[in-house]
């Protein structure tokens, strides 16, 4: 198959109207999955990074839950999302820690 103008494959964008759009409605309550290796100071770790973009988040409320083999946790965090610059954000910093696995 050559690189002809008439054998590449279209670019698939979004109007910009799309994008723009979003299936949540804001303010609400947004639960986050975070995962990490099994290690001493990962929740508090994660709970710094969730406090930083929902200061009213309660540490109580927190989630954990261990794989079967105990070597990853996951936590569940519900935060108070109030937009989608906060959710990105939010989602941005918990990638980038080195601790931290996945986030969903």
């Amino acid at each position: 198959m050559s690189d002809t103008p008439e054998n590449k494959l279209p670019e698939l964008t979004l109007p910009e109207h799309e994008l723009q759009t979003s299936l949540i409605e804001y303010p609400c309550d947004f639960p986050l999955k975070i995962f990490g290796k099994q290690q001493a100071g990962f929740a508090q770790a994660v709970l710094e990074v969730v406090t930083k973009h929902d200061p009213g988040f309660l540490a109580a409320s927190m989630e954990m839950r261990a794989s079967k083999t105990a070597r990853y946790v996951s936590l569940t965090c519900t935060i108070r999302a109030t937009s989608r610059e906060q959710l990105d954000a939010t989602y941005q910093d918990l990638c980038d820690h080195p601790m931290v696995v996945m986030v969903l």
